[in-house]
Formats: C-alpha cells, sequence, structure tokens
C-alpha cells in the first residue's frame, strides 16, 4: 500500500514538484511507484494559457478548484472548466487550457511519467523510454 501526504511532498520532496511557465505539478505517483498510471495535483495561475499535446500519453483531469476553459485546437470546440468537471484527452488532443482563475487540478497520465519530463516546444512529453531516469 503507497500513502503519500500531499503537504509533506510538498515541503519535503522537491523532487517530486515540478514547474514550468505558470503551473506547478506536484507528483504523488510517478512511473517507479509501479501502478501503470501517475497521479498529479497540478495548480495553473490565473490568468495563464497553456498548449499542450500529449502525443505519448494519455491524460485525464478533473477540475477541483477555480474556472477556465479548455479548447480542442482541431475542431476549436470550447468547455467551460469548473470544479466537478473532466476532461479525458484520449486522442492526444492538441489543446489550449485557459485559467479564469487558478485551477487545481487532479491529473492521471498513462503511461505514468517519471518526474523528469519537460514540455517540449509542441507542447508535448517526449516519449517514456525516451526519458532519462
Amino acid at each position: 500500500m503507497i500513502v503519500r501526504d500531499f503537504e509533506q511532498i510538498s515541503k519535503n520532496q522537491p523532487d517530486r514538484v515540478v514547474s514550468d511557465a505558470q503551473w506547478t505539478s506536484v507528483r504523488m505517483l510517478l512511473a517507479d511507484d509501479g501502478m501503470g498510471f501517475s497521479f498529479h495535483i497540478t495548480f495553473l495561475e490565473a490568468g495563464s494559457e497553456h498548449v499542450f499535446e500529449y502525443k505519448n500519453h494519455f491524460e485525464s483531469v478533473y477540475c477541483m478548484q477555480g474556472k477556465g476553459s479548455i479548447t480542442d485546437l482541431a475542431t476549436g470546440e470550447v468547455h467551460h472548466i469548473k470544479p466537478g468537471v473532466m476532461y479525458a484527452l484520449d486522442k492526444h488532443d492538441r489543446h489550449r487550457l485557459k485559467a479564469d482563475e487558478e485551477l487545481v487540478m487532479a491529473c492521471c497520465f498513462n503511461p505514468p511519467v517519471t518526474g523528469k519530463e519537460v514540455h517540449r516546444e509542441d507542447g508535448s512529453y517526449a516519449a517514456p523510454e525516451a526519458v532519462e531516469a
């Protein structure tokens, strides 16, 4: 059984806290935990916009706090994000995520991330086998 405390990870395990342009992600589960997925709590700053396209991962996201929107960049379709809304990128969808207020999101990735990934210029992470351990 794996039991982790968000506050303890945030304060005592800086290797599990990843930040980039206007977002921070606390990695509760990573690939080396052996669960087949990773689980993160991610904070996106109010007023920020992000373009992502996870070509090598599937992602599911549940909004716990805040308001914003997600735009499918292939179709232009816009979906409003608020607490209780979940979206899943089942087609490796290229998307724009906009935070009107600070967004607090629970995210799952499959395959799991290692914690060492960085977003490439196209908004994706490298394939898992290409990431240095």
